[in-house]
C-alpha cells in the first residue's frame, strides 16, 4: 500500500523535446456545483474535525494515564499519530480545493502531501502489525508477555516501523524527483507517486520495479503476519475453557479484522486501479479518498474507545470536566 507503483509507462522522450517545468501542477476538480460548494465544505471540515478530535482524545488519554503506559498502549498510540499525519495531509488541500476549484498547487506542497499520505499508508500497515504481534503473545504466550514486551522491546518494534516508512518512502520520492517533469495536470484531486510520475516524460521502469517489489514486500509481509497472528488467537479463543475470555476475544479479534480487511480492499483497490483500464476516474478518486477518511475515522473508535481500560479513563475525563463547570455555574 505504501509504494504504488505508476499504471502508466512513460515513453522516452526525444532529447531535442522541450520540457514544460513550471512551479505549479493542477490537480483534478471536484466538478461542484455553486450551490453545493458550502455543503460539500461543511461535510468535509466536520470530518477533518471528527478525525482530529477522535484521535486527540485517544492520544491524550494515553499520555495522561500511567496505568496506560504498557506495550500494548504504547504501540496503539502511534496509530492515532499516523492518521492524523495522512487525513492532515489530505483534507487540508482538499478543503482548499473546495473553496477554490481547481487552483493551482506548488509542486513542492503536492510532493510533500504525496510523501506523508504514502508515509501514513505504510505505517497504518507496520502499526496493525505491531499491534497484532502484541495481541498474539498476550493470549497465546500470556506467562511470556512481561518477559519478552518489555519497554526496550517495545521501543525497537516502534523505532524499525517508522524507520522502515521513511526508508521505503524516502527512496520511492528520490526515485521520483530525480526524473524531470514535462506535465503539469494531475488526474487525481490529491498527490500521489503514481500521479506525479504522470508528469514525468522520461523512462520510469526503475521507479514501477521498486514500487511493485516495495509493495509486494510490505503487503505479504504485512498481510501474513497479521493473519496468522489472528489465527492463532482464534484457535487459542477456541481452545479456551473461560466462556468470558474467548467471547471478548472472539469479539475483539473479529472487529480488528473487519477493520483491517476494509483497509486493505480499499488500499489494494487505489492500487491495481492505477494498472486495470476502464475503471471510471470518478470511482478510483472515491476509492482512494475513502482509504484516507474511512480507517482514520474507525481505528480511534475501534482500536481505542472500544478497549475498555481506555473506554473508562475518556468518560472520567469528561465527567470530571462536566462537573467541574457544572460547579463553577453553581458558584456564579
Amino acid at each position: 500500500m505504501n509504494s504504488i507503483p505508476n499504471a502508466n509507462a512513460a515513453n522516452p522522450i526525444n532529447m531535442n523535446d522541450t520540457y514544460i517545468i513550471g512551479p505549479y501542477v493542477t490537480l483534478a476538480s471536484y466538478n461542484l456545483s455553486p450551490n453545493s460548494v458550502i455543503p460539500t465544505f461543511l461535510i468535509a471540515s466536520l470530518s477533518y474535525v471528527i478525525i482530529l478530535f477522535c484521535n486527540l482524545i485517544l492520544m491524550l488519554t494515553i499520555i495522561l494515564n500511567k496505568c496506560l503506559h504498557q506495550p500494548m498502549y504504547l504501540i496503539l498510540i502511534n496509530l492515532p499519530i499516523n492518521d492524523l499525519m495522512g487525513s492532515s495531509a489530505f483534507f487540508i488541500q482538499a478543503i482548499k480545493q473546495i473553496l477554490w476549484d481547481s487552483q493551482p498547487v506548488s509542486y513542492s506542497a503536492c510532493v510533500v502531501q504525496a510523501f506523508f499520505i504514502h508515509i501514513y499508508a505504510s505505517g497504518t500497515m507496520f502499526m496493525l502489525t505491531a499491534m497484532a504481534y502484541d495481541r498474539y503473545i498476550a493470549i497465546c504466550w500470556p506467562l511470556k508477555y512481561n518477559v519478552v514486551m518489555t519497554n526496550a522491546h517495545i521501543m525497537k518494534i516502534i523505532t524499525i516501523s517508522w524507520l522502515s516508512c521513511l526508508v521505503l518512502i524516502g527512496v520511492l520520492f528520490g526515485l521520483l524527483l530525480r526524473l524531470p517533469r514535462c506535465r503539469t495536470e494531475i488526474s487525481q484531486p490529491y498527490c500521489d507517486n503514481p500521479s506525479l510520475l504522470s508528469l514525468v516524460c522520461e523512462n520510469t521502469a526503475i521507479n514501477n520495479i521498486y514500487g511493485l517489489l516495495t509493495v509486494a514486500l510490505t503487503q505479504v509481509g504485512a498481510n501474513g503476519m497479521i493473519l496468522y497472528t489472528y489465527l492463532r488467537i482464534l484457535i487459542a479463543c477456541f481452545r479456551s475453557k473461560h466462556y468470558d475470555t474467548k467471547a471478548k476475544a472472539l469479539q475483539t479479534c473479529a472487529t480488528h479484522l473487519l477493520v483491517f480487511l476494509l483497509l486493505e480492499s480499499l488500499g489494494l483497490f487505489t492500487i491495481t486501479s492505477y494498472r486495470l483500464r476502464g475503471i471510471p476516474p470518478h470511482l478510483r478518486r472515491f476509492i482512494g479518498m475513502s482509504t484516507l477518511i474511512f480507517p482514520p475515522t474507525l481505528n480511534p473508535i475501534i482500536y481505542g474507545l472500544k478497549t475498555k481500560e481506555i473506554r473508562v479513563k475518556v468518560v472520567q475525563f469528561f465527567r470530571s470536566q462536566w462537573f467541574r463547570i457544572k460547579h463553577s455555574r453553581n458558584i456564579v
